[in-house]
């Protein structure tokens, strides 16, 4: 597969995770174990030099989904340990912190 297809599946899904998850207070942890495991595995096949390009963005998206499933799961559940390994920067302060301008805004 493509490197850009790549890079948009994985963006996609962590998009999807981010918006399935917000604002829940009863998740299935099934769905989200094959879930996150799929993204952290998709994660690893990217070189250091690639996830550099996006990993602002990555951490924004997983980020705002740690902040929704850290009140239902808990801090240190294995799922939110799994997500916080994509992230290198600080976690968004909550799941509604939009606050960085898109690449495409003006």
């Amino acid at each position: 597969m493509h490197i850009y297809r790549q890079i948009y599946e994985f963006a996609a899904s962590a998009g999807a995770l981010e918006g399935y998850v917000y604002g829940k207070d009863k998740l299935n942890e099934l769905v989200l174990e094959k879930w996150c495991d799929n993204l952290l595995g998709a994660y690893g096949l990217f070189t250091p030099e690639v996830r550099a390009e996006w990993q602002p963005a990555c951490d924004g998206t997983l980020g705002r989904a740690i902040r929704s499933l850290a009140p239902v799961l808990g801090e240190k559940h294995e799922l939110i340990e799994k997500l916080q390994s994509m992230i290198s920067g600080p976690l968004p302060e909550s799941a509604d912190d939009f606050h960085k301008k898109k690449w495409f805004q003006k």
